[in-house]
């Protein structure tokens, strides 16, 4: 047996179950994991699994609160979630599997009862493989049922050297998760015996670039000075062809492989190499030499990949991928996918993942394709090529969502499509809008120049849009580093879908594709062509109880209501709610690390704490307590406010010495008197007013310290409730039509004077007469009046 390597050993005794919890008998082991989740094995040679499996690596909890009452003949386990009854050695299914089956577990407070093999027909779903072509969904554990189950029967065992076994006998071995409107709760079982999701290097946030060109190092270094030159950031670069036959070297495009992958880690970019699984390897290939002294070849020649040989791990690792990553390359993007062998992708992207963890402490990162077991434990997913369309656009909210059913948050698209479609350049921008809000914004795309992901390439007005959400996507960063860290630490989800909370619009065709992105943004995606007369989108969209703010605009909408709102294309709908806090970096161009300067964004009309999240962001010391939790405390009344910035857990070592930091209240007038404190000396402070927003800045304030910023006024809120009539003055602004026009329409569509049908009647008039309005627009503004009369 060949060790390969401490990074790949596994404690047994973490998935032993505790003793207390488990029920045996001759053919069956029902183990009670939580007081939400049990585990079902039926065997008939009473054979059952303790080690780890591909998908469940630790049963060994306390004790959860349960009764039991038993006979000779029945078991009947109760906890304050279920209640399981069984005939003790009876296959799980009696005859026929119906509700009355050898085994059944009642849901409590319900009407429910989940037995072997049930349809489970109201489970939503998660999403399986590719967004392009293979839209087929998994079971996953979100149900209006309330539980949900996975069937572990016939997944490989993991052995404490690290290697993949098949089992020794055939049998049933099933999760079955109970835990009627909880499903937090049970996102929290789910973790607890797959393993929380690994927290995701800070620079695999930023921007990334993974387009199919043949590179050499001069196109690259050329490549980079254009994104630099058009102050446009990127953080991750994937080289996919840089290599010939899957032969793992560089091919002659590299002439120093380890001087380019220098350059890009001098100008804050990591680097990852596309591979392919190569199945086996042929004698024709370069690597064949390396491999031929160690493993066995087959009839035909050729070294067969065996990914269940600990041996032929064991060479794969140390002499065709340690030589390379040696280099200092960042991580590895697994582009083969074969979804009738569906275990290769597990076990292959499992050893190049924990591989990195061999004598280093760098956090590790793997990009593949989803093989569906356990698929958090391996970020970041790719959702494969994509049609450059509004199609592809489309299917990405709900394809992201339906992967938080399953504990799935960092699936990664290429926004702006992979290959086909047509280039547009209104598409291409809604693309990046919706990517900024995603896990993961990548751009990437087939080869060749007809393929625009460069913002350059397009027009003036596109490339700014498209260049100041990348920007903005930095920006927001330490904001989503902060989320990431809830995914790891609690197993809170990015993308929460908006059924979560209102499973009646699961299927509304205008609202079901909203959802949250981390705990304060609220994205209603934009994934329709605009209306070409108005030069907007015309987007409906509903927003949940409470009071909400435009993140942009800072304009105020009320909750529980469905609005009409028009959209340029440099707008997005994103909205947060009152009191929220946003921390923003103020870093330089390209930089995803600790800024020196936080900016916090304070939007106003309730009291709010928000704890910041921050590490080294690249190795695993936050997990020796190398990190720091800062809470900021908002405050508000209505005529004055205090804003509290306070380290409370963690070292500030992982942080600068001093930081400065900008305070922007959203919609709120001039403090007549503004007192900053560090710790209990007050301190000089610089403050204006911005547009409808209101900043309080201070300088080098030691990390260490407390920081209170308090403000007073009177009525300081700027109400700036969002009014449709706004909304149409800007439209009818910004039309080419005569001036004198523009009046007339103005003067009947907000006419106290007339109804909506004398409206409509005066309209149409304006297709008559000297200064006479084209069809193309009485239709526009027949259209708009139906809009305003639905609000």
């Amino acid at each position: 047996m060949y060790n390969l390597g401490e990074q790949f050993k596994f404690n047994l005794n973490l998935s032993r179950s505790n003793p207390e919890c488990i029920f045996v008998g001759e053919k069956y082991r029902i183990t009670v994991l939580t007081e939400r989740l049990v585990r079902l094995e039926y065997n008939e040679n009473g054979s059952f699994v303790d080690n780890p499996t591909e998908l469940v690596w630790y049963r060994n909890f306390p004790k959860p609160e349960f009764s039991v009452n038993q006979n000779d003949k029945i078991l009947s386990i109760s906890t304050r979630y279920f209640e399981l009854t069984y005939l003790k050695n009876k296959n799980f299914f009696g005859g026929k599997i119906t509700p009355t089956s050898n085994l059944k577990i009642v849901l409590k407070n319900t009407d429910r009862v989940w037995y072997y093999k049930h349809p489970e027909v109201k489970n939503f779903g998660a999403s399986a493989y590719k967004v392009r072509n293979d839209r087929k969904v998994q079971r996953s554990l979100y149900s209006l049922d309330g539980f949900a189950s996975i069937d572990d029967s016939n997944s490989k065992v993991l052995l404490e050297n690290g290697v993949f076994q098949s089992r020794n006998t055939k049998g049933i071995d099933i999760y079955v998760f109970l835990y009627n409107k909880d499903f937090y709760y049970c996102l929290n079982d789910y973790f607890s015996i797959t393993g929380y999701p690994p927290l995701i290097p800070r620079y695999a946030l930023g921007n990334w670039w993974d387009k199919n060109e043949a590179y050499g190092e001069y196109d690259i270094a050329k490549l980079i000075k254009k994104f630099e030159t058009n102050n446009i950031p990127i953080s991750v670069f994937t080289l996919n062809k840089w290599q010939d036959n899957n032969n793992f070297e560089f091919n002659s495009n590299y002439k120093d492989p380890q001087a380019l992958i220098k350059y890009f880690h001098n100008k804050n970019i990591r680097l990852g190499l596309s591979i392919e699984d190569p199945i086996a390897f042929l004698p024709k290939t370069k690597c064949f030499n390396k491999l031929d002294a160690y493993l066995p070849k087959d009839k035909r020649g050729s070294i067969p990949f065996n990914l269940l040989s600990d041996r032929t791990i064991d060479a794969f690792l140390k002499l065709i991928i340690h030589p390379i990553s040696i280099l200092g390359i960042d991580f590895y993007s697994l582009k083969s996918f074969d979804r009738n062998n569906l275990l290769r992708t597990t076990i292959l992207k499992h050893y190049l993942y924990y591989d990195n963890f061999r004598n280093t402490n760098i956090r590790p990162l793997i990009s593949a394709y989803n093989s569906t077991v356990a698929s958090h434990r391996y970020p970041v997913l790719y959702a494969g090529e994509s049609t450059v369309s509004w199609n592809s656009l489309k299917s990405i909210p709900s394809f992201n969502a339906t992967a938080s059913n399953l504990g799935v948050s960092f699936w990664s698209h290429d926004f702006g499509g992979t290959v086909g479609g047509v280039e547009d350049s209104e598409l291409f921008t809604r693309f990046i809008q919706l990517g900024v809000f995603s896990p993961i914004l990548r751009l990437g795309a087939e080869g060749g120049k007809y393929y625009k992901r460069e913002p350059w390439k397009w027009g003036i007005k596109t490339s700014k849009i498209v260049t100041d959400y990348l920007n903005l996507r930095y920006k927001l960063i330490p904001y989503i580093y902060t989320e990431s860290y809830k995914y790891h630490k609690y197993g809170k989800p990015l993308i929460e879908p908006i059924y979560y909370r209102y499973p009646i619009l699961y299927d509304d065709p205008l609202y079901s594709d909203e959802y949250f992105f981390g705990t304060d943004f609220f994205i209603s995606p934009i994934l329709t062509r605009k209306d070409y007369v108005m030069n907007r989108v015309i987007h409906k969209l509903y927003l949940p109880n409470g009071v909400w703010y435009d993140f942009f605009t800072g304009k105020k909408y009320l909750g529980n209501r469905k609005y009409v709102s028009f959209y340029k294309d440099e707008e997005y709908p994103i909205f947060v709610k009152a009191g929220t806090i946003i921390p923003m970096s103020t870093n330089n161009y390209n930089d995803t690390n600790v800024p020196n300067k936080l900016e916090l964004q304070v939007f106003p009309g309730e009291n709010n704490t928000y704890s910041i999240y921050e590490d080294d962001g690249e190795t695993t010391d936050y997990l020796n307590g190398e990190y720091l939790i800062t809470n900021v405390e908002f405050i508000y009344e209505k005529n004055n406010y205090r804003i509290t910035i306070l380290p409370v857990e963690g070292k500030t070592s992982v942080i600068p010495k001093s930081r400065s930091y900008k305070v922007r209240f959203k919609n709120t007038k001039p403090a007549s008197n503004i007192v900053t404190y560090v710790g209990s000396k007050q301190i000089k402070n610089e403050c204006y007013k911005d547009d409808t927003d209101f900043i309080v800045e201070v300088e080098n304030i030691p990390t260490t310290a407390q920081i209170t910023i308090l403000c007073s006024g009177d009525d300081i809120e700027i109400d700036a409730i969002r009014i449709i009539k706004e909304d149409i003055i800007s439209i009818i602004s910004d039309l080419p039509i005569k001036t004198i026009l523009k009046q007339r329409v103005d003067d009947i569509m907000f006419s106290d004077q007339y109804d909506l049908k004398k409206k409509r009647i005066e309209i149409r008039k304006l297709a008559n007469g000297k200064n006479y309005l084209d069809r193309k627009y009485i239709d526009l503004f027949l259209r708009l009046l139906e809009y305003i009369n639905q609000i």
